[in-house]
């Protein structure tokens, strides 16, 4: 996982690599612009020689990074315009000494241009009615305004780069890279700013900052590269952040821990027991235990109510043992089901509740029963999660008492991990005030350590929270994955890798981390297969070989 950095912590990175290492500041600056034209030159083919670049300059740091971003094109062969927006005399320090040496080498004659030109300008609206320069005839444009060092609503002055940088004006192969963030944004802050750009590809230095990861801005930060500049992994370590993003080497990791080995069977790869299905919802009971089965895992159990046993039996993969339970007049799972599933209960290695279960009030006191006599870490999905609700100690009516739900007999009982989308999560914290997630970080890392559970927020960009506050953001994902039976689908990877890991003595925040991840990824690999419109639960699930093959080492 990468720490995710504020920009203060970026900057007492940054200041402690020059002070306790010896790094110079400079040589940050020329590694950040080395990593940026690696990167598109990456993009361009292999090559920048010969191809048109406009590169769009601040007085800040960032905009020192694009003078000397440019200055190592020049050298490459591309043909460049360079915009400073202000007064070389303005700017100081690095930034200063990278635009000096820029104008050395730079023609500053626009009707004689060679192939580095460098202009100082006032606005974006002088550059394109005064200069006359056509900013769809560029192959790249490269955003150098602001980066992290913008904590406030851009200026008027910058009103109308945007606009004029946009896909509608850019060429059609062209694309716009943003140097550290996209101008507009505020580094520290998920919003969405009214005036911003939308970048096709970020290049961030040295860790992810919050709006480089964080819904909404994350979605126009386009592409995100980190770039290693040269600061030690110690300096990023110590700094107190929790927020973290996942990589694909903490997918890739857990599923070497879990490889199968010539001595593998059924029962060292682990028994996993659904809870789901009901009579109106037998299909989520089928997406979650073919999804289980998929996962790697050795055994799945779906029990179900018995109405419904015959139509989940059919349409469920052969592998899977079916079990119909006792139910209620509406065809859910009743309270007297309990006793009959102690035994599976006991012995399998998680246990996922919820999927396509009714909110019956037998029902709810099953699902209560299940989770308090729990000994095997717990997944609950769905209207498990709504007969929770509110949870324990969440706004509870006057004198009811919660249930018994994280300790029994003044022990800590297995993991609890409660998978609820955003609706379900402020049904749990009995309220129907969405300002109460505003901050969607905060509200996890609150939950997650005052109930000592696991929780994954469901939505664009799912959070995954502990009880130590340290919350994880998932990068893997798209919205054709917002369609019905995703959730399930999501609930059976999460119960077949939780399975394994207890079998295989694995961290289970971890696991819980690497199968969101997968899952994820199988979604992205559905897209590109089938796309958005089209994609379903089940083709997500039928991609998680592409996925595995994609991420075992």
């Amino acid at each position: 996982m990468q720490k995710v950095l504020t920009a203060e912590q970026m900057r007492e990175v940054d200041k402690l690599t020059t002070e306790k290492y010896g790094i110079p500041s400079i040589l940050l600056m020329e590694n950040a612009a080395h990593a940026v034209a690696r990167v598109i030159t990456e993009k361009l083919g292999g090559s920048v020689k010969g191809k048109s670049i406009l590169v769009l300059c601040g007085k800040g740091n960032n905009g020192g990074d694009g003078a000397a971003l440019a200055r190592i094109l020049s050298e490459r062969g591309a043909r460049q315009e360079v915009y400073l927006f202000g007064k070389i005399e303005e700017s100081r320090g690095d930034a200063r000494t990278n635009f000096e040496q820029l104008r050395e080498i730079a023609s500053g004659d626009f009707n004689a241009k060679r192939s580095l030109y460098l202009e100082e300008i006032p606005t974006i609206d002088y550059l394109v009615h005064t200069t006359g320069v056509e900013i769809y005839l560029f192959d790249v444009i490269v955003d150098a305004l602001f980066g992290t060092g913008l904590s406030r609503p851009l200026d008027l002055l910058y009103r109308n780069v945007p606009v004029a940088c946009s896909s509608k004006s850019r060429g059609k192969d062209a694309f716009l890279i943003s140097i550290d963030m996209p101008s507009g944004l505020d580094s520290d802050s998920s919003v969405k700013p009214e005036i911003h750009l939308s970048a096709d590809v970020t290049i961030t230095f040295t860790a992810p900052k919050p709006a480089n990861v964080l819904f909404p801005a994350s979605n126009f930060n386009g592409e995100l590269v980190v770039a290693d500049i040269g600061s030690p992994q110690e300096l990023i370590d110590e700094q107190p952040s929790q927020l973290f993003l996942t990589e694909s080497g903490d997918a890739s990791d857990w599923l070497s821990k879990t490889e199968f080995l010539n001595g593998s069977y059924k029962n060292k790869r682990g028994h996993t027991l659904l809870i789901a299905g009901s009579e109106s919802y037998s299909g989520a009971a089928v997406l979650a235990g073919n999804a289980a089965m998929r996962s790697g895992v050795g055994l799945v159990t779906i029990a179900t109510p018995k109405s419904s046993k015959d139509s989940v039996a059919s349409r469920v993969l052969p592998e899977i043992m079916v079990r119909g339970v006792a139910e209620t007049q509406s065809g859910s799972i009743s309270e007297a089901a309990f006793d009959v599933l102690r035994d599976l209960l006991e012995k399998a290695d998680s246990v996922a509740i919820g999927s396509g279960l009714s909110l019956d009030e037998s029902t709810k006191k099953f699902v209560h029963k299940v989770i308090e006599n729990r000994r095997q870490p717990t997944i609950v999905d769905a209207d498990a999660l709504n007969l929770l609700s509110p949870f324990a100690g969440e706004n509870h009516p006057d004198g009811e008492t919660p249930p018994p739900l994280l300790r029994k007999e003044g022990s800590l009982l297995p993991p609890l991990i409660l998978t609820p989308h955003e609706g379900e999560f402020l049904r749990l914290l009995g309220t129907t005030d969405r300002n109460a997630i505003k901050d969607r970080v905060a509200a996890i890392r609150d939950f997650a350590t005052k109930h000592n559970v696991i929780l994954v927020l469901k939505g664009e960009r799912v959070l995954i929270g502990e009880p130590g506050g340290k919350v994880v953001v998932n990068p893997t994902g798209n919205s054709g994955l917002g369609k019905a039976g995703n959730g399930d689908t999501l609930t059976g990877i999460l119960a077949g890798f939780v399975a394994q890991a207890v079998q295989m003595n694995i961290d289970i925040f971890e696991t819980v981390v690497a199968a969101v991840y997968v899952a994820g990824v199988a979604g992205d690999i559905a897209e590109k297969k089938y796309g958005k419109r089209v994609m379903t639960a089940s083709d997500v699930r039928e991609c998680l070989t592409d996925a595995f093959d994609e991420l075992i080492k």
